[in-house]
Formats: structure tokens, C-alpha cells, sequence
């Protein structure tokens, strides 16, 4: 199918739908990121100490994670475009709140409010990937929306050392006020309804929570997104200790985060384009183990360099990431299909569990682990390989579990007289 082609229920084609999806996934990462190189204005002007100030990335993802498990059921519920318009309408005025605050309570507040809100974009795009497309072309599509989800974490911080060159530190949050009305106007005008009424599960509590119970006591489930969880927090771990690694480890200045950011998203970004010109000949499975090998390599490069010197440089000191991130753009797609094809009638709600599952595991790195480990290279490295180990071999528990499965079910339909 081409990338130009509408697809067969939906009015727009399948570029333009991919380019306002990725828009959508971007707010999420736009929210961390941007902030970055305000932490010490920021901090300066309420009195907060670098643990103070990590509770702004923590806080955030709590809530992002609380809310997450509503955002999947709730569009299967009332369709997709309904949530995705009230989260933005929500953000833009928790963004305002944030520009506006005079206190660290109150910044945090709002941005809680900002994590219950920007999960739309992200989760429920993944369902409109799944409503509108199947098999190798949602691959594809996956994979576009990644590359241009991916570009978020590398232009963000950049965006807000900029931004603060010229302004303080509340116009970055009054940069992310225009950019969701942006996204709100387009979403209104481009993007249809992907999940008829005919296709929709009524919201009931007592249904939800025997279908989320359903889903997350399925072991294939857990094994698939703890994998992909435990993958993702191997890069996490770095991200989510940026302000220290830039600024204290890396002794860059805050309008030099690209450094960090723009070599791992420039992975990210070429594994999923890899990814998408792979899907229909390059199996799954394959896929998935290369990406882990070469997150693997990437691992190992980034340890031996950490012990060869005490004073790590750019480029040396952020290439590795770059090389996990491009095995991280590998397994992603491939994964979240699985997830999204278990449940073809809930589809949010496998969207929502999946995305919950990783955002409390980041929130943990970021709330507990990363303030404690963010000012030791030696330190970094050891968490992210144990994290990459850990997604590893969920991963291989799967494949083996579906390798017997299939051997069984084949043995099965073999007729008595041949056996």
C-alpha cells in the first residue's frame, strides 16, 4: 500500500495520518524534555535542590500513568477522537498553569495535571494504528509514527535552551500552550473517527476491571510488555538523568543538551525507519533479536569506555545510546503489534496496560533511582545493562513459549493415522 493511499476506512492518507499521530505521541516527550535546561533557573528561583527539582519528571509520570489506564477503554468507550480532543483541551490549560506558577507546589500540580492529560496522544494513537490497518502495513505505519515520535526527545531540550537564550523559564511551558492548540486545530480538522459506534464496548466499571484483570493476569501479555518495558528503561535510565548528565558529568552548558539528545534520536529515528522497510520481509522475531543484540553491543561499548576514563567527552560518551536507541526503534513496533492483536476488541485498553507498565517503571528510575545513581557513570551503565538484561530475557521466555505452543498446536492437527 502506499504511503499516500488512504486506507480503506479512513478519508486522509495514510502520510498525512502518520505525520498528525507522530504530533500526537510528541506532546508526551515535549512535556519532560523541553524543561530540561530550565532546572537550574527554575530551581534558583523557588529554592529547590536537584531532588526537588527530579520530583517535576516523577509527579508528572505518575499521573501520566495513573490516567493511562483510562485513556485506552474510555476511547474504547466513546471513540477515539473524543479523548484525543479533551486530553489536548486539558494540556494546553495545565501547560498555562505551569507558566503561571509561582511556587513548587503549584508547578507541580500542574504538571500532574499535565501527566493526566498528554497520554492521549500516544495510547489511543496506537489503537488508531491498529482500527485503521493490519499485519505488515501497520508495521509500517507504527514505524513512521516512531520516527517522528522520535524526533521529540532530540528537538525538545534544544527548544528549551533556545527558548531560554531569549525569555525565563515560563516560556517554555507557554511554547507547549501553542503547540497543543496546534495539535488540537489539526486533530479537528484532519482526523476522523477511526472506532465506529457498532465497534464500541460500553463503559462500565465492573466490565473494565474484569477485562483489565483479564489482560494483565495473561502471562503472554506480561512476558510481551515487560520486555518491551524493561527494554525501553535501559535507554530511560539516561534520559531521565539528563540535567545531571549534561550538565554536572558531560560539564556541557544548558543550550548544549543536543549533544546528548540528537545522536540518540538519530538511532531511534534510523531504527525505525529500518524497521518499516523491513516489515513483510525481515520476520518479526528476526527483527527483535537483532535490535537486542545490538543494544547489547551498545552496552558493552559503553561500559568499556566509562572504565577507560574518568572523564568522559562528547562524542564518545553519548554514541553508545545511539546504537541502543536504534535496537530499541527495532523491537518497539514489533511488540506493541503483538500486544494490539491479542485483544482486537480492546485495543485501548492493551494500549493503556502496556503504556502503564512501562511509564511506573520509568516513573520508579526517575522518582528513586535516577537521584541516586545520576552522578556515577559506572553507575548508569550498571542499571541499564541490569534493565537490558532483564527485557532480554522476558523476550526469550516469550519466543520459547510460543515456539512450544506452535510445535503443540501443529502436532494437534495432525491426523491420528499418520502419527
Amino acid at each position: 500500500m502506499s504511503s499516500d493511499a488512504p486506507a480503506p476506512n479512513l478519508s486522509i492518507s495514510i502520510r498525512a495520518l502518520a505525520l498528525l499521530l507522530g504530533g500526537l505521541a510528541m506532546f508526551g516527550p515535549f512535556s519532560i524534555d523541553t524543561i530540561f535546561p530550565a532546572f537550574p533557573a527554575i530551581g534558583a528561583q523557588f529554592g529547590a535542590d536537584k531532588l526537588a527539582m527530579q520530583q517535576t519528571i516523577s509527579v508528572y509520570l505518575v499521573a501520566y500513568a495513573a490516567m493511562s489506564i483510562v485513556h485506552g477503554p474510555l476511547s474504547d468507550a466513546i471513540g477515539r477522537r473524543r479523548v484525543i480532543l479533551g486530553g489536548l483541551v486539558v494540556f494546553a490549560i495545565a501547560s498555562a498553569g505551569c507558566a503561571l506558577a509561582t511556587d513548587l507546589g503549584t508547578l507541580l500540580a500542574f504538571r500532574a495535571l499535565q501527566g493526566l492529560s498528554s497520554g492521549v496522544g500516544l495510547i489511543v494513537g496506537r489503537a488508531v494504528i491498529r482500527d485503521v490497518l493490519h499485519g505488515h502495513d501497520a508495521q509500517r505505519l507504527m514505524s513512521q509514527v516512531s520516527m517522528i515520535f522520535g524526533v521529540a526527545p532530540a528537538v525538545a531540550p534544544v527548544i528549551g535552551g533556545w527558548i531560554l537564550g531569549w525569555s525565563h523559564w515560563p516560556a517554555i511551558f507557554w511554547f507547549l500552550v501553542v503547540f497543543s492548540v496546534v495539535l488540537l486545530v489539526a486533530t479537528w480538522r484532519v482526523l476522523p473517527e477511526t472506532h465506529p459506534p457498532q465497534a464500541r464496548l460500553p463503559m462500565v466499571p465492573r466490565h473494565l476491571l474484569r477485562d483489565y484483570v483479564a489482560i494483565v493476569v495473561n502471562p503472554r501479555f506480561q512476558r510481551l510488555a515487560a520486555a518491551s518495558a524493561f527494554n525501553f528503561a535501559a535507554l530511560w535510565t539516561y534520559i531521565s538523568s539528563a540535567p545531571a548528565f549534561v550538565l554536572d558529568i558531560l560539564k556541557l552548558n544548558e543550550r548544549q543538551f543536543g549533544w546528548f539528545f540528537v545522536p540518540m534520536i538519530s538511532g531511534m529515528v534510523l531504527g525505525a525507519f529500518v524497521s518499516g522497510r523491513c516489515a513483510g520481509k525481515v520476520s518479526g522475531e528476526r527483527l527483535v533479536s537483532i535490535g537486542f543484540a545490538c543494544s547489547a553491543v551498545a552496552m558493552l561499548l559503553n561500559l568499556g569506555y566509562n572504565l577507560w576514563t574518568d572523564t568522559p567527552q562528547v562524542p564518545w560518551a553519548v554514541l553508545p545510546m545511539m546504537l541502543n536507541a536504534f535496537g530499541i526503534a527495532l523491537v518497539f513496533p514489533i511488540v506493541t503489534l503483538a500486544i494490539l492483536d491479542m485483544y482486537p476488541r480492546q485495543r485501548g485498553s492493551a494500549s493503556s496496560l502496556q503504556a502503564f507498565t512501562s511509564l511506573v517503571l520509568n516513573a520508579f528510575i526517575a522518582g528513586v533511582l535516577s537521584p541516586w545513581i545520576s552522578s556515577h557513570t559506572l553507575w548508569l551503565v550498571g542499571v541499564a545493562i541490569g534493565f537490558l538484561v532483564l527485557g532480554w530475557l522476558f523476550w526469550r521466555w516469550e519466543s520459547r513459549v510460543s515456539q512450544t505452543t506452535c510445535v503443540g498446536e501443529a502436532a494437534a492437527t495432525v491426523p491420528e493415522e499418520t502419527l
